[in-house]
């Protein structure tokens, strides 16, 4: 044997003793895994999975938020499922309370999100893992107005005493907010080459009913800027008789103004915009001789934040907004509707799961179609898509009663519509802003289900979301194109013609 030979014999010699040797270690940590000792998993370099800046995609969590949301099998202690994330070197960041067997699980090895639930669900404990998905906002068109000062007002009221402008006095249901006669989606009288009339039946509707502090609707968005004067009034505030929010994993939280799932703190104010200008169309303080009116004059509006100032937001946040707003509904807050504005084109079960615990308890879920053009039929962009009965899709028309040229649309999926396109509202720091969206549809139908509660408390979540589909006028644009084949209509939902 040369000497070449003699060494490479001896470094395959050496190879094979060592691979052995690490096939024993790895056996011997199978079985300490058997005996509820900590797995040791292979490490692995985290994949960048996320996807920014269109609504509808998912990826990765954010750096430091949970990373996986798993299901426990009924029966399933909070001291297994401890236990059972210890095994993998990971931590229970929140068991939620009201979805039942639910808890957001952090990773504290660097894992990729979809290698950890592959390693969930191997376990007889576990019914189903899924990652933590990120969503994002779609930014709206959108068109500054900025404030809207005193002499502002004063010089519209003018213009209005002598017949100028635009406005058009049409009933004493006419509030006497300064920018309304902007406001087509409430009252189109043709402004801007619209159509007249292709509006949600406003000015009929307030003639029954202006709405009531006795409902709540929930915002589930970036927060809300409840200083904002024209939203301030009809701002939740938690009632004195009812005790703060507690969980048992987040700990006490002061919840006077609503929820922050981002900070998982009682401060929802908003950062971003996007849930103020949602907030001012459900229920912007009528009449009140400042600014726009909201479908509502006179509503409750919780805030529930769980998208940054960037406008991104998880899974697992839009899941304890969910489970807070349960909460406070078990507590006797009058809470029967969330509206959300977002979406992704991820599935996920366990956000499924929180909407229908939230039906369950009589909260109609009305959820944006999507900005994406699209047929969600055969693209489905959820929460909208999810086939529950308390989920309400929205589709946007702009002021010429057709489908906006953004808008999903879904003969089997998608619900209603509702005006979306150059919807002007409240904004960031007393200001005003138009955009367009299925973001801005969503909480006109939004606020078109509070008056309907204001005038009928007792309709079920199914009464409610029948109702709503029922009271449409038909249009030729949305025949095959929604389920209902109109635009929702507020005086027939609140009359129940």
């Amino acid at each position: 044997m040369n000497r070449n030979n003699y060494v490479g014999h001896i470094v395959l010699a050496l190879t094979l003793v060592m691979l052995a040797g690490l096939a024993g270690q790895i056996r011997r940590w199978h079985k300490d895994a058997d005996k509820g000792l900590l797995v040791v998993r292979q490490s692995t370099k985290q994949r960048a999975c996320q996807l920014r800046g269109v609504v509808g995609r998912g990826g990765s969590n954010f750096e430091g938020e949970t990373d996986v949301i798993v299901r426990f099998r009924p029966g399933t202690t909070a001291e297994a499922m401890t236990r059972i994330a210890a095994r993998f070197n990971d931590r229970v960041e929140d068991r939620f309370e009201y979805i039942n067997d639910y808890a957001a699980i952090n990773d504290n090895d660097g894992l990729d999100a979809e290698t950890i639930a592959a390693e969930y669900r191997s376990l007889p404990e576990v019914a189903d893992a899924e990652p933590n998905i990120t969503i994002s906002l779609d930014p709206p068109l959108r068109r500054y107005i900025g404030r809207f000062t005193e002499e502002d007002a004063s010089n519209e009221m003018r213009s209005r005493i002598e017949g100028e402008g635009n406005f058009n006095y049409v009933g004493a249901s006419e509030p006497n907010d300064p920018m309304f006669s902007d406001q087509w989606s409430l009252a189109n009288t043709g402004q801007r080459d619209g159509r007249k009339g292709a509006d949600i039946g406003a000015l009929e509707a307030w003639e029954k009913t202006k709405g009531s502090r006795d409902v709540v609707v929930a915002v589930l968005d970036s927060g809300v800027d409840y200083t904002h004067p024209d939203l301030a009034g009809n701002m939740w505030k938690r009632p004195d008789a009812i005790a703060a929010y507690a969980d048992k994993e987040l700990g006490a939280i002061n919840d006077m103004h609503g929820y922050n799932a981002v900070d998982n703190s009682g401060d929802p104010m908003d950062d971003n915009g996007h849930g103020t200008h949602c907030a001012g169309i459900v229920g912007a303080e009528g009449d009140n001789g400042q600014g726009i009116a909201g479908v509502n004059w006179n509503v409750q509006i919780m805030p529930l934040k769980f998208m940054s100032k960037g406008g991104f937001g998880t899974t697992k946040a839009a899941i304890e907004a969910i489970n807070y707003v349960i909460d406070r509904k078990r507590a006797g807050v009058g809470v029967r509707i969330i509206s959300a504005s977002w979406g992704s084109t991820v599935k996920s079960r366990a956000l499924e799961t929180a909407i229908k615990r939230a039906g369950e308890e009589g909260i109609l879920f009305v959820a944006a179609a999507g900005n994406a053009s699209a047929n969600a039929d055969r693209s489905p962009h959820y929460p909208a898509s999810y086939r529950l009965p308390n989920v309400l899709s929205v589709a946007a028309l702009n002021r010429n009663d057709e489908l906006a040229g953004f808008s999903n649309y879904g003969a089997k999926t998608v619900h209603v519509a509702a005006p979306g396109a150059e919807i002007l509202s409240t904004w960031l720091g007393a200001d005003y802003l138009e955009a367009s969206g299925t973001s801005m549809a969503t909480p006109e139908v939004s606020g078109i289900a509070a008056l309907v509660l204001a005038t009928d408390e007792n309709l079920t979540v199914e009464e409610l979301r029948e109702r709503l589909m029922n009271s449409v006028d038909k249009l030729d644009s949305l025949q095959g194109r929604t389920v209902s084949g109109g635009r929702i209509n507020a005086r027939r939902a609140v009359t129940g013609e």
